[in-house]
């Protein structure tokens, strides 16, 4: 059993979908960024910017993860975290048996079709799209990371596959780390030079 599953990877990839699975097969429970509580402003005078929303919403994110963590909950599953914050999980959960799923997909035409049929709308700047699956093929893996590559993948197929991997990856709890540059990452808040 691990501690954490973290599951990253570009809008669209299937990172909501396979999340819902692991949740079923485990029968623990999943954090994910959409389900923090509504908020405006800190003093409701202040304007709102991107930065502070993203901060906020990863500092509850890892609140509500150790809370579950602390009450004796395993594979606690924690998707929907901006790709910039990826390269935090290595530092912030050190220690821990955590594995981070990184979804990819060498084929951008499933992944703009997947986005066209997503029941909730998803992206609809497919150049964005493109730039985003570049950046995320093109960055190595960190510390407990393994790459899922969704292409030509079921759903189901897609949940097998991490299932598998996740019993038989062993998880580096003591490690030397150092955060890649910003620039390797993309980010809905700072965009990246992606548009």
């Amino acid at each position: 059993m691990k501690d954490f599953i973290f599951i990253t990877g570009t809008s669209g990839i299937g990172k909501s979908t396979l999340a819902k699975g692991l949740l079923e097969h485990y029968r623990t429970t999943c954090v994910e960024q959409w389900m923090v509580p509504k908020f405006y402003t800190r003093d409701g005078i202040e304007e709102m910017t991107g930065e502070l929303e993203e901060r906020t919403c990863w500092e509850n994110q890892l609140a509500m993860l150790f809370c579950f963590n602390k009450l004796g909950y395993k594979n606690v599953i924690a998707s929907d975290i901006d790709d910039l914050r990826t390269g935090d999980i290595p530092i912030v959960f050190k220690g821990y048996n955590f594995i981070t799923l990184k979804l990819i997909c060498h084929d951008i035409e499933q992944l703009i079709n997947q986005m066209k049929n997503h029941p909730n709308g998803g992206l609809i700047d497919y150049n964005l799209q493109r730039n985003l699956n570049e950046k995320n093929l093109k960055r190595p893996l960190l510390i407990n990371e393994i790459e899922i590559d969704v292409t030509g993948l079921s759903e189901n197929d897609v949940l097998q596959k991490a299932i598998d991997r996740i019993a038989t990856t062993e998880s580096l709890l003591e490690y030397d780390y150092k955060k890649p540059p910003k620039e390797m990452f993309y980010s809905w808040v700072f965009s990246n030079g992606l548009r």
